[in-house]
């Protein structure tokens, strides 16, 4: 009998996939170098999928600068496969212009002037990143000895057989038999939750408007009426989207000013917004600064070896207890040492001396309280984490004025902070932050870790992070601040509590930490939706729930049994069952998963979790492959090698 012809089946074609299929044609070399039939079922473009596809509006634009994007695995990236370096985005947008770089088909006449303009600190159209995505997918997939087929279509679900191997079933109506089942899904939807559902159903009732979380684009606002009161629940990078499509979205536009400031020029058909989140203000913006101090350095607390030293002691660790201090003195660390070397000017005290000092104390100790006020007059440069976090804790405001000069004063400061070349300090510590949040999913392990950590990596830690590092471009804040001064963007306060009014028939949202109440027809919720793998409304994922093949991870804590919603997924990706037994053809990646390495492209040279984590995967699915082309058995596959038409639904 001939050798069977592995064939590998991609549920989701994004730029997740795309990574993978990079990593296989790097690694194939040292571990199988024989024949595979690769299928990747995406219903939108492949390479930018539906997140990053063209078709959005084209004001919406990536949260980081061109510089610091790209899908290359490089010399950093510390993984059992080669390096295969590439250009990242803007070093890709020189090459399409000055045609060196010729496989972009069809490129978009609107791009090209982008491309003339853009320079690594600009922020990109996600329209252009859709380019570049799909380019990186068109040249992961040529590689000698594979085939890659893209059904443009929709998976509806996946079958084991007996014997070996799943068959999915696609919206289009073939069967693909897989040997190698792989779902990178990206972001999904999902039915509301009870509390989203019961805002829906309120509003359907009372002739209202709700918007549940979901991607901002994908949201239909147009039953909102100029000048309609909005109440808009979230201040993150959904929130910044929001403000596209509802304001120049609808024709206003913004006008810089003599003084360098900036004023917005309403069309008329603005809603008015009044917004509100748990913090109470919009994430951190993006920094200019580029240090001036010492270079950056490897972790110095947050280390594999302090982590198995913490292991030895307790044997379970604690988050909270064990693993924040490491990572608040590391983040000072850094901060700090950008402040003494790079504008000595503002401390009194040499740095070499406050670092030798600075190592031995504790994060939250009094000496070290005491260090910095000796080191760093000025109280405003202090690094204060948990004010942070949480900058309005404990602080009452004396009506809806006192909250409206706290947010802004409080997005003014920020941008002094962050869109000023004068404190690179700031640079330095989303640096550090940046380099922590690489390293958690590999040198903490999740299986030693308690209960109420792992809920606390996945979601206050991942949230802080992304408040602190995650941030729109300056320029969005500023926008933010001309909208409050025209009138159309208001501010809740922290603490945003939203609930249905029966008696009035309107939302109503107030903040315990003021005195301030709105009502209102109209309630966004804004942001992306809980991950749930039982409320999927993607039909793989709840065909993997129904059968079993996959399960949501589930944590047990003190006070009982709880689900992330995720997908669960072992240390090598592979799905696990309802049995508990993970999968040996089945894998999953991405952010629907119980896997720690986030997002799918990465700033250049900061050994990215996402790519460590693609090369380890490929590995894993080429020793599979290895081993199925050694049974002595054909798998036939009956699939033209042409793309199908495109479809309806998503993955």
């Amino acid at each position: 009998m001939p050798a069977t012809i592995p064939a590998i089946v991609f549920i989701g074609g994004g730029p997740r996939t795309a990574g993978v299929l990079e990593r296989i044609a790097a690694n194939r070399p040292d571990v199988f170098t024989g024949p595979l039939q690769i299928h990747v079922v995406e219903p939108h473009v492949p390479g930018s999928g539906r997140i990053w596809r063209h078709d959005q509006d084209p004001g919406l634009l990536l949260n980081s600068m061109a510089a610091d994007i790209t899908m290359f695995t490089d010399q950093s990236v510390e993984c059992a496969g080669p390096a295969a370096p590439g250009p990242g985005l803007a070093e890709w947008a020189a090459g399409v212009l000055d045609a060196s770089i010729i496989d972009v088909p069809d490129f978009p006449q609107p791009l090209w002037q982008q491309l003339r303009t853009l320079t690594g600190t600009t922020f990109p159209t996600r329209q252009l990143q859709s380019q570049y995505l799909e380019w990186f997918f068109r040249r992961a997939s040529r590689s000698p000895g594979r085939s890659v087929t893209v059904h443009r279509t929709t998976a509806v679900g996946i079958t084991a057989q007996e014997g070996c191997g799943h068959d999915v079933a696609l919206a289009s109506g073939r069967t693909l038999h897989a040997d190698i089942v792989v779902t990178a899904l990206g972001h999904t939807d999902s039915r509301p939750d009870a509390v989203s559902a019961g805002f829906a159903d309120f509003a359907a009732r009372h002739g209202g408007y709700h918007a549940a979380p979901s991607y901002t684009t994908d949201v239909d606002y147009s039953p909102i009426a100029p000048g309609q009161d909005v109440i808009v629940a979230g201040m993150g990078l959904a929130f910044v989207d929001l403000l596209v499509l509802l304001m120049e979205g609808r024709g206003g536009r913004f006008q810089e000013t003599d003084d360098g400031g900036l004023r917005y020029l309403p069309s008329g058909r603005e809603p008015r917004l009044w917004a509100g989140s748990r913090r109470g203000v919009p994430y951190h913006s993006k920094i200019s600064a580029a240090l001036r101090g010492l270079a950056p350095g490897p972790l110095r607390f947050f280390t594999a070896d302090a982590v198995e030293a913490l292991l030895a002691q307790h044997g379970e660790l604690d988050f909270r207890q064990h693993l924040w201090p490491l990572i608040a003195k590391e983040a000072g660390y850094y901060y700090y040492r950008e402040l003494l070397t790079g504008s000595p000017e503002r401390g009194a005290m040499g740095w070499d001396s406050f670092a030798a000092r600075y190592t031995g104390l504790d994060s939250y100790s009094g000496e070290r309280t005491d260090l910095v006020a000796a080191a760093v007059p000025d109280a405003g440069l202090h690094l204060d984490l948990e004010r942070l976090d949480r900058p309005f804790a404990g602080l009452r405001f004396d009506g809806h004025r006192a909250v409206q000069e706290a947010v802004a004063g409080y997005i003014e400061q920020d941008l002094a902070l962050r869109d000023s070349r004068d404190h690179p300090e700031t640079l330095a510590l989303f640096l550090t932050l940046l380099q922590v949040y690489m390293e958690v999913g590999r040198v903490v392990p999740p299986e030693r870790l308690n209960a109420r950590s792992q809920q606390v990596i996945h979601g206050w830690w991942h949230g802080f992070f992304s408040f602190v590092d995650s941030g729109p471009p300056p320029h969005r804040l500023r926008q933010m601040l001309a909208l409050h001064r025209a009138g159309l963007l208001q501010f809740l306060g922290p603490g945003l509590e939203v609930t249905p009014d029966e008696a009035s028939g309107t939302f109503r949202a107030t903040s315990p930490q003021s005195d301030v109440t709105v009502s209102a027809k109209a309630l966004i919720e804004a942001r992306l939706p809980s991950t749930s793998v039982a409320r999927s409304l993607n039909p793989v994922l709840a065909s993997l729930h129904e059968s079993g093949l996959g399960s949501e991870q589930r944590l047990l804590t003190s006070d009982g049994i709880h689900s992330t919603g995720k997908l669960l997924v072992s240390a090598e990706h592979r799905l696990v069952g309802a049995d508990g037994q993970a999968q040996a053809t089945l894998f999953g990646i991405g952010p629907g998963t119980s896997g720690w390495g986030a997002g799918a492209f990465a700033r250049p040279n900061t050994n990215a979790a996402p790519f460590r984590e693609n090369d380890a995967l490929a590995r894993t699915i080429l020793g599979v492959s290895r081993d199925i082309a050694a049974r002595p058995s054909a798998t036939v596959i009956s699939e033209p090698t042409t793309p199908e038409p495109a479809a309806a639904g998503k993955n």
